[in-house]
């Protein structure tokens, strides 16, 4: 499973997987049985960001759980499908902070490809049911991703919406990055006390502590003209 990831993740990965190899055969065997479980590529997140390029990281929880939504990026889902409700909250910030209009781009990739790690804490999910690989370990991977990227020199801004994000906060802080907080962008949240995600701004305020500090970001949803770059 760890082929071809994005330079500086394979190492933790695999001191990952040396000792929680029944999880992954516990997901091969609900797979197996019949049982649909999505994204089917649960790491492309880290295949397609490398460490030392990455400038942004978003934390979601788990991936979306009906069929086709999940594409292995945190709230992305692949081009051609209805937005839910969460990225929908997301790309209207992004209009009101930044002027840019989806326009039918409900994939997230762009982002992916220009340095942002768009990372679920839990990285695989069952048809139907929310959270249904919580506490399989997965978590203990994704703890040790964010731990690195937080030790990274490289300058980030992390993007934590909601209290599930916001717990990994202990594993950033005291590294100089920045740390954006606000509620989660689902509509149970989004308008609520006391940091609403709309209007929150974070876009704005990211890409503009990126570029003081020589990163030009994007969030532009187009893709990169020459992939791998950093726009």
């Amino acid at each position: 499973m760890s082929e071809q990831l994005a330079d500086g993740w394979a190492p933790i990965y695999e001191a990952w997987a040396a000792t929680h190899g029944e999880l992954l055969e516990r997901v091969e065997a609900r797979r197996r049985s019949g049982v649909a479980v999505y994204p089917p590529d649960p790491l492309r997140a880290l295949r397609l960001t490398a460490l030392d390029r990455c400038h942004v990281v978003i934390l979601g929880q788990d991936p979306y759980h009906g069929p086709g939504q999940a594409e292995g990026l945190a709230f992305s889902v692949p081009h051609g499908l209805k937005p839910p409700p969460s990225l929908r909250n997301i790309l209207s910030e992004l209009e009101r902070d930044c002027g840019i209009r989806a326009a039918g781009q409900v994939s997230l990739l762009a982002w992916a490809e220009r340095g942002a790690l768009l990372l679920n804490t839990v990285l695989t999910v069952e048809d139907g049911l929310p959270a249904s690989h919580a506490r399989w370990g997965w978590e203990a991977l994704t703890d040790s991703l964010i731990h690195a990227a937080a030790r990274h020199p490289a300058p980030k801004a992390f993007l934590l919406w909601g209290a599930h994000a916001q717990a990994k906060r202990e594993l950033i802080e005291g590294q100089g990055h920045l740390v954006l907080t606000a509620n989660h962008p689902s509509p149970l949240s989004a308008r609520r006390p006391p940091q609403p995600f709309l209007g929150c701004g974070h876009f704005r305020t990211a890409q503009a502590w990126l570029s003081a500090r020589g990163v030009n970001w994007s969030w532009d949803l187009a893709l990169p003209t020459t992939r791998g770059a950093v726009l």
